[in-house]
């Protein structure tokens, strides 16, 4: 296979995460909580890096598309630490509102942020029953694409 039949396979599969995320929302009712929009970001960067790398041939950019994809991999594991209560969120926007030091329901009331209206560690299940959460789906995705794109940014093109 050639680079550029390669980075345009991670490019697609790199953005095909995302579109997935926000159709989950769309059509399956889930809501996002502040580390699930942040592990969305590293993927439309490794879709960029990856679609120049199939324009320009270029492995280093490929690479640099896997090293993306690996961001979104360490932001999703530090979610599911989250989720597990492992570790405290380093996100404010993380944490459950909360009454405590409001005077009154007007100052309770303007505490609250617009979006997201989830907490990071209430887990969300894109299958009831089976205990896998949407992060440690990511988890692993971003693990399996980000090395395959290094990869594959390794290799010398087939003729």
């Amino acid at each position: 296979m050639k680079i550029r039949q390669r980075a345009t396979v991670v490019a697609v599969l790199a953005a095909a995460a995302p579109i997935a995320a926000q159709a989950s929302e769309t059509f399956l009712g889930l809501a996002p909580c502040a580390l699930c929009l942040w592990q969305r970001w590293p993927y439309w960067v490794a879709a960029v890096l990856a679609a120049l790398a199939a324009g320009l041939r270029l492995r280093g950019l490929l690479a640099l598309a896997g090293l993306a994809v690996l961001v979104s991999g360490g932001i999703a594991g530090l979610h599911v630490g989250v989720e597990q209560g492992w570790w405290p969120s380093p996100l404010p926007a993380c944490s459950a509102p909360s009454a405590t030091g409001a005077a009154s329901v007007e100052d309770l009331m303007r505490s609250l942020a617009p979006l997201p209206n989830k907490p990071c560690d209430a887990p969300a299940y894109l299958i009831e029953g089976l205990p896998v959460t949407i992060p440690m789906m990511n988890l692993v995705y971003a693990l399996v694409l980000g090395a395959l794109a290094l990869i594959w940014s390794a290799r010398r093109s087939d003729a």
